[in-house]
């Protein structure tokens, strides 16, 4: 069975600059990948370029076995590989529960006509009970905290019942109990056979969480393997600390 995401020898240049050098990049299926490298290394930029927001110079990417190298955001979300970003991206002038039946592909006019069909109404219950903002549906997003944002985006990407979920620095900014709550829908969704490919700057939640580890420095993949050997890898110590 071929992997669910497949990226070889990416390159993408800002000018001068060389974000990403070759960079290639597997995900398995019903994996929970991480994504990690110190500032600067292209770890953004290559979710961009998976994503459709970023046009590649150079390379391939495949998903589910399709080409989608020049594939733009919505039909990637439509073929079942959504994201989050960094700055949570919700609608802030919607409604908790509106910005749910937006995220299901509904238009602007069926939203407001109030044409949503049942089934996409219990989903966005569901949705809302599973991650305890029903006591918000009725609030605007911007009335929320920062993590609640975070967990209604996370939300949000669900609706379209997709197979590939990247999630773009999820514990940032948050406080610990959010980052429980946040890894405990992970692991629910990966039992349910969710893959995730996630970016994160905090070690000890990639190292509960994520296997395998996949190490990105100067827009080059220089590491992938088991949590348990990142610590111990040379190229990972000196990527980091210059040692």
């Amino acid at each position: 069975m071929t992997a669910l995401l497949e990226v070889a020898n990416v390159s993408r240049s800002f000018g001068s600059v060389r974000a990403l050098r070759d960079a290639s990049l597997t995900v398995e299926r019903n994996s929970i990948t991480a994504l990690v490298g110190p500032n600067g290394s292209g770890k953004t930029t290559l979710f961009n370029v998976i994503t459709g927001y970023l046009p590649a110079d150079s390379g391939h990417i495949r998903f589910d076995g399709h080409d989608v190298s020049a594939a733009k955001p919505a039909i990637l979300y439509r073929r079942g590989l959504s994201r989050t970003f960094q700055q949570a991206r919700v609608f802030a002038h919607l409604t908790v529960a509106e910005n749910l039946v937006v995220a299901s592909g509904f238009g602007w006019a069926r939203l407001f006509g109030r044409r949503v069909g049942r089934r996409d109404r219990e989903r966005v219950a569901e949705l809302l009970d599973e991650f305890r903002l029903s006591h918000v549906a009725d609030l605007y997003a911007s009335e929320l905290s920062y993590g609640q944002r975070k967990l209604l985006e996370f939300a949000a990407v669900l609706m379209s019942e997709p197979r590939l979920v990247m999630l773009d620095e999820p514990t940032a900014g948050v406080n610990p109990t959010m980052i429980e709550t946040m890894e405990r829908h992970i692991r629910q969704r990966h039992a349910q056979g969710i893959t995730f490919l996630i970016v994160e700057h905090d070690m000890n939640f990639v190292m509960r969480l994520c296997d395998p580890v996949v190490v990105l420095d100067r827009g080059q993949e220089i590491f992938v393997g088991p949590p348990s050997a990142v610590r111990l890898n040379p190229a990972v110590l000196d990527a980091y600390l210059g040692t």
